[in-house]
């Protein structure tokens, strides 16, 4: 589990085939020069972009991770060179500054603006239909790993939802977000009690039927 404030913005460096087939995953090696790695071991969690990955090796200040081509059709982030937002697996005993974020990306969307407003910043979203009943007012969602409020929902005739977010400058500052623009592809990942909720109320209603 994960909170969703990011502890470092990491740079992939290298993205290696594993196989030679075009349903190989590959290898990311990241350099992580200002991550404390002093708790970190092998087979421990990392969230890259959002994505929880398992961390294969590990040395001077750099990770190395395997991502699978399942996980590569579903994210956005893991197949090139780049920044990445990363934050480490979250202890029990942790502070939860975000949200409980599981690390598993549950759709795409697409920033449709991000322009300053003020001192901050506003952030808008679209959802693909499927994942646009998760979302509500004040509600919480995870952009590329970031812990976020919704502050709007607009829902669309196509089924589909934007999402307004008001990121304040630090949050900006000290993530990848600062690099989106309309058109870019972002990972989601709904809340999770969005998530049960949506579960009870639908099998409440198969059961009445």
């Amino acid at each position: 589990m994960f909170t969703g404030i990011i502890e470092s913005i990491g740079t992939i460096e290298s993205v290696s085939p594993l196989q030679d087939s075009a349903w190989a995953g590959v290898r990311l090696q990241v350099h992580a020069p200002t991550l404390d790695f002093s708790d970190v071991k092998l087979g421990d969690s990392i969230a890259i972009q959002g994505a929880c990955m398992t961390v294969v090796d590990m040395r001077d200040q750099r990770f190395w991770v395997d991502v699978s081509q399942e996980s590569l059709s579903k994210t956005v982030g893991l197949n090139q060179p780049g920044e990445v937002n990363l934050e480490k697996a979250m202890r029990l005993s942790d502070r939860v500054g975000g949200h409980l974020v599981s690390g598993h990306v549950d759709g795409l969307g697409s920033v449709v603006d991000f322009s300053p407003v003020g001192e901050s910043w506003h952030l808008q979203i679209r959802a693909p239909k499927a994942l646009s009943p998760f979302f509500a007012y004040k509600g919480s969602v995870t952009v590329n790993g970031v812990s976020l409020t919704v502050n709007k929902v607009d829902d669309l005739a196509t089924g589909e939802c934007d999402i307004h977010i008001n990121l304040i400058p630090h949050t900006v500052q000290m993530t990848t977000l600062k690099h989106v623009q309309a058109g870019t592809p972002v990972n989601l990942e709904i809340d999770q009690i969005a998530r049960y909720c949506e579960r009870i109320v639908r099998t409440m209603s198969l059961n009445k039927a």
